[in-house]
């Protein structure tokens, strides 16, 4: 089913607990990848960190386009597919900034400075999804 991204369920089941996404992007040849990665929803985009030579951030340099998966894996079964484009920095202030609500999101509030300072550094980048479309299933059981 088709949603937008700021519709409320949406937006609560992206934030729910600690729900991994697995981001799908293009290797240089073409071939899809996809990695597990922390994310956080951040307004009216979503975001996570990774560093700046990884294999993900040189592709999604070069192509844009991804789509982040996160899957609901007990009863009522569900996930949500958004799928956009990113964009990158390496400002540090905002680096910090993502990396500490995604450790705050799935390490506990009582660790999110500590991952921000360790990973708001320099080598390290945000990113952001900006939604262009939201796919959705929120009960698989009914």
């Amino acid at each position: 089913m088709s949603y937008t991204f700021n519709d409320p369920a949406i937006q609560n089941f992206l934030a729910d607990g600690t729900r991994t996404g697995h981001l799908a992007y293009t290797a240089s040849d073409g071939r899809p990848l996809t990695v597990p990665i922390w994310f956080v929803v951040d307004g009216d985009r979503l975001a996570f960190n990774t560093g700046a030579t990884t294999a993900k951030a040189r592709a999604m340099q070069r192509d844009p386009r991804v789509a982040l998966c996160v899957d609901l894996q007990e009863p009522p079964y569900g996930f949500v597919t958004v799928q956009g484009a990113v964009e990158l920095s390496d400002d540090l202030s905002e680096v910090a900034r993502i990396a500490a609500a995604c450790g705050g999101r799935y390490m506990g509030a009582d660790r999110a400075e500590e991952f921000g300072a360790r990973n708001g550094v320099p080598g390290e980048l945000v990113v952001w999804i900006t939604p262009t479309k939201v796919i959705a299933q929120l009960d698989a059981t009914a």
